[in-house]
């Protein structure tokens, strides 16, 4: 039997956007059996894809992991994995990760190329490396390109999840309890960003939806998740009189977000989501490319200012100029048109 190892450790986001490689493995190989070795928040999206045979979480991460427990968890994973894999592909590209790919005993563990890892000594872990690809691609398209070194080549975008009817009811209990009766569109504001290079100004969000409400009659929600983010959501409820969503498991947002007619939102878990369900969005983008991380959709939309600075990637920011590009009547203009297309 065909045997095939994936890690993608994560982030939220990253995990999605490695969907559409396993689709095309499992695809191609029916019959093979396939694992994934994911963190374990990420396993909370793993539990919708049907196809992988095993999951194996990873509590390799985190900062709070001594030494002993690191070395635990090394045993644990090697007698977990039993050398049983043929090829393993490390989609994350950090030396963790290519280490992990290492303790596999798979015959072939396939990397990128080192100027397309995020830590280029992971390289070492690897017995074959893809030629070194554009940055400039989407990153789906990265991972797709992973599988060429075993002879698959696709470029087709699917995303296998699938959600359980009792937690889209549940959503949609909970959405009932914010008044909303599924009459109107459900449009989300998803207003956090673990970066603060990517979150949009309050006073932006405040007036976006302003603008929104005098134009278009739908259903608004504000969407947050940590407390950090509940602040900031509840800054904006109290200027907008709009609903702020109740605390929402991972998988009550994926549900949520499928339920929606649009999501204006920046770089985010939430965005990619919509994206694999195919839910329009309007895509908020200050550091990060589009091109790259954004929707793919030619349908959807982004606001988005090319800078000389552009594409920095960078967590922390001084003037945080490309997001100030940004205006309300430009995210609001781009949401009207997805929202009168769809009507």
């Amino acid at each position: 039997m065909d045997t095939f190892l994936i890690i993608r450790l994560s982030s939220l986001g990253d995990i999605i956007h490695t969907l559409p490689a396993f689709s095309a493995l499992r695809k191609n190989y029916t019959e093979a059996k396939i694992s994934w070795v994911v963190e374990k928040e990420g396993k909370e999206i793993l539990d919708f894809v049907p196809g992988i045979d095993k999951i194996i979480v990873s509590h390799t991460g985190g900062r709070r992991l001594n030494i002993k427990k690191f070395w635990q968890e090394i045993s644990r994973f090697k007698r977990e994995l039993k050398n049983e894999n043929q090829v393993t592909f490390d989609f994350q590209g950090l030396v963790k990760s290519g280490f992990l790919a290492f303790l596999s005993g798979a015959k072939k563990k396939i990397g990128f190329h080192r100027k397309n890892l995020r830590e280029p000594l992971a390289r070492f872990f690897y017995t074959e490396k893809l030629e070194e690809i554009p940055e400039t691609i989407h990153v789906i398209n990265k991972n797709l390109k992973l599988l060429s070194r075993i002879g698959i080549k696709e470029e087709k975008y699917e995303f296998p999840l699938i959600l359980p009817d009792e937690l889209l009811e549940t959503v949609r209990m909970k959405l009932r309890e914010k008044g909303y009766n599924g009459q109107k569109k459900l449009v989300l504001f998803n207003v956090g960003a673990a970066w603060k290079t990517k979150r949009w100004f309050p006073e932006r969000w405040i007036e976006l939806i302003e603008i929104m409400k005098k134009k278009k009659e739908f259903f608004p929600l504000i969407l947050w998740g940590n407390e950090e983010e509940k602040a900031l959501a509840d800054t904006i409820r109290e200027k907008t009189q709009i609903p702020l969503s109740p605390f929402l498991s991972l998988k009550e947002v994926i549900a949520t977000v499928k339920e929606s007619s649009l999501l204006v939102s920046g770089d985010t878990f939430a965005l990619q989501v919509a994206c694999a369900f195919s839910r329009p969005v309007v895509g908020i983008f200050g550091p990060t490319n589009p091109r790259r991380n954004g929707p793919f959709d030619p349908r959807d939309k982004v606001a988005f200012h090319e800078l000389e600075c552009s594409y920095c990637y960078k967590r922390a920011c001084s003037s945080l100029e490309c997001l100030k590009k940004i205006t309300p009547e430009e995210v609001a203009s781009l949401s009207l048109q997805l929202l009168e297309k769809d009507a």
